[in-house]
């Protein structure tokens, strides 16, 4: 059997050519990285695109980005040109027989994120992933992912204005994420991606201030994984019951960290941090994920799926 047939699975009835899914404030807007050389968006099964508003945002002061050990912060700010702009200027630009595309919808208000949703129910994007978790702007964002009721609140609004499969990307900054999980899936959610970012704070030490102009961010990359792997499979035990998948993401930077999203639960495997420093690691990630299905008997990557003995 072929690495592609190994790797195709489905998810809310899209078939995905590999597991692999580009996340959201790392691809941009789906062009960047088509300017590597070697590069290729044949080899993931879908991109999320970047967070998008109703309208444009100029995003936070800089600095923006800050390295740390074993992660990376980043206090973007939802900067993007407004959801008018992404779908008459943007979309027309992209390739959609490379690989399916999702948009990114995030607002300040319930009514924000369900008229964004409206825009883009009216694209070509495949998927709608629900933003309700950014710890990175003051309005919005993170307070709704935080609290249940609120985040049901958005789904719920969203299910109304479109047909297409609702991903929504849950706050690893809550309490119970298996309740949130329930609410949302009670409101409609097709599926989850878990985790976003981490809440953190870098300081400059020379001039005894935050490093990032917003003063915090979101936490990326290999040291929030141990937090992802534990969030996913608290959701998979809610989520499994309702055939509900999940996309598996937080510091995955090999073959290995794939399938253990996979094993804790997740359907398809979310990649970003890693993309920074490796531009060209989605055919390695797809190699070992092909190599450990062969060696193990499986026929499907499909089968690795909350496989954790639990």
């Amino acid at each position: 059997m072929n690495d592609a047939d190994l790797l195709r699975t489905q998810l809310c009835g899209l078939v995905l050519q590999t597991p692999l899914v580009l996340l959201s404030g790392c691809v941009g807007f789906g062009q960047e990285y088509t300017r590597v050389a070697g590069f290729s968006h044949r080899d993931v099964g879908m991109v999320v695109l970047k967070g998008t508003t109703l309208e444009p945002r100029l995003g936070n002061a800089p600095h923006r980005l800050a390295e740390t050990p074993g992660g990376l912060l980043n206090a973007i700010g939802l900067q993007n040109p407004g959801a008018r702009a992404v779908v008459q200027d943007i979309l027309p630009r992209l390739d959609f027989t490379e690989t399916l595309y999702a948009a990114n919808v995030s607002g300040a208000t319930v009514e924000e994120y369900a008229e964004v949703t409206r825009i883009f129910d009216d694209s070509p994007v495949a998927a709608i992933e629900l933003n309700i978790s950014c710890p990175n702007v003051k309005a919005g964002g993170v307070q709704f992912g935080n609290d249940p009721e609120m985040s049901a609140r958005v789904v719920e609004a969203c299910r109304k204005m479109t047909r297409k499969p609702l991903i929504t990307k849950l706050s690893p900054n809550q309490t119970d994420i298996a309740e949130n999980a329930r609410r949302c899936i009670e409101a409609g959610t097709d599926a989850f991606a878990a985790i976003n970012t981490l809440q953190g704070m870098a300081v400059d030490l020379k001039f005894r201030r935050p490093v990032l102009g917003n003063r915090q961010g979101g936490l990326s990359g290999p040291a929030i994984k141990p937090i992802a792997l534990l969030k996913v499979r608290q959701v998979y035990e809610v989520a499994k019951a309702y055939g509900v998948p999940i996309i598996g993401q937080g510091g995955v930077a090999s073959a290995d960290d794939a399938v253990e999203f996979l094993l804790a639960g997740a359907t398809a495997v979310g990649v970003g941090t890693a993309l920074f420093y490796d531009p060209l690691i989605c055919p390695a990630l797809n190699a070992g994920m092909a190599g450990y299905l062969r060696a193990h008997g499986h026929a499907n990557v499909g089968e690795l799926t909350g496989a954790l003995a639990w």
